[in-house]
């Protein structure tokens, strides 16, 4: 038996199909995953993402210590509420982890990192943290629901108290606030507007429930997957690694080069590789041909083999996608080899879909 959120017994009453999830019992779907998927593109979908870890970094000096943590640069964090997306690094500029970290206070900054990085998270964060003084919470009390879709955030907020529900509807994308004892952002995985919403774990399931009594379908880790991949973000151990940088994974955007002196972990490393020029890049991939693309299928090219990092058919465009790391120089259409056969797939700029629309461009 694997480690259980405080919703587990709610996945169950719902008929979910229960599966190991990196020593997570989590829901994979609850009958249908292609209905799922849909419900999230057309309307409100809720995700169980309580396997998340939440950290809370307190103490004079917690934002120079993220200045020196994190590739991108919390300065650009001013009001309270504001969210960033950034990787950490190891000095190698190897990826540790994707995370979003909240400003909630000079003194007091929230983060969420991947459930399936947190045993090396925490003590890399710990460490760090030591020279100025920071002091790390981990908050495993907090459970969190994300609630996405077209329709999410207006459905949502009627189970919020009343108090509560215009602060939610003004929040601005990558925001977030406290809000009548929860705390709500606007962020999410599926490329659709919508909150994730940490919540005490005492209540948790009243808060679940009263989402789906709104209409707001529950849907599981494979709709989750599809979703994710369709808006072109990136999976931890997938798509990324600390075998890659930021700049060979699609997310040289993540970096703060300005100041020029801010001596983040791995700046030097992923210096050294802007100059010389990454030898990889992440590209997306749609199949021409019939098939799936799946994860690890080789990618030929004109500049030599790559490989396909995730792939998946896609539920909104009926068509197989994928994410690929191929080399820098490769253009032009690839094959991608499945079960022996060299299919053709097209080459193009993620993400795939985004907010319930297509959205591919010629690489």
């Amino acid at each position: 038996m694997g480690k259980r959120t405080p919703l587990y017994d709610e996945h169950v009453a719902l008929g979910a199909r229960i599966v190991d999830f990196g020593g997570w019992d989590m829901p994979v779907n609850y009958g249908s995953q292609i209905e799922e998927h849909h419900a999230v593109r057309r309307d409100a979908g809720m995700f169980d993402v309580s396997h998340m870890t939440v950290v809370d970094l307190h103490g004079d000096q917690v934002r120079p210590f993220l200045q020196k943590l994190l590739a991108n640069d919390v300065a650009k964090l001013k009001v309270s509420g504001k969210a960033l997306y950034s990787c950490m690094l190891t000095e190698d500029a190897g990826i540790i982890d994707d995370l979003i970290v909240y400003f909630l206070a000079e003194d007091f900054f929230r983060m969420v990192v991947n459930a399936s990085t947190r045993d090396k998270d925490l003590p890399w964060i710990e460490r760090q943290a030591q020279a100025f003084g920071v002091r790390v919470t981990e908050r495993p009390e907090l459970a969190m629901i994300a609630v996405q879709g077209p329709n999410a955030r207006e459905k949502a907020v009627n189970c919020f108290d009343p108090s509560c529900k215009s602060l939610a509807l003004e929040l601005k994308p990558f925001n977030a606030a406290d809000c009548g004892g929860l705390f709500v952002a606007r962020t999410g995985y599926t490329g659709e507007d919508g909150f994730e919403i940490i919540v005490h774990q005492d209540q948790a399931a009243a808060l679940w429930k009263a989402f789906h009594a709104a209409g707001i379908a529950p849907a599981g880790l494979g709709a989750r997957d599809t979703l994710r991949l369709e808006a072109a973000m990136n999976l931890y151990g997938s798509d990324m690694d600390e075998t890659t940088t930021p700049l060979e994974s699609g997310l040289g955007w993540t970096i703060a080069w300005e100041p020029a002196d801010r001596d983040f972990i791995g700046r030097a490393a992923l210096e050294k590789q802007k100059s010389a020029g990454a030898p990889r890049k992440l590209v997306g991939l749609v199949l021409e041909e019939r098939g799936v693309l799946r994860g690890h299928q080789k990618v030929a090219t004109n500049a030599g083999d790559g490989e396909v990092t995730s792939g998946t058919f896609s539920p909104t465009m009926e068509r197989s996608i994928a994410l690929a790391r191929i080399p820098a120089g490769a253009e032009g259409d690839v094959e991608v080899e499945i079960r022996g056969k060299r299919l053709k797939a097209r080459m193009v700029r993620p993400p795939f879909v985004r907010n319930g629309e297509i959205k591919i461009g010629e690489k």
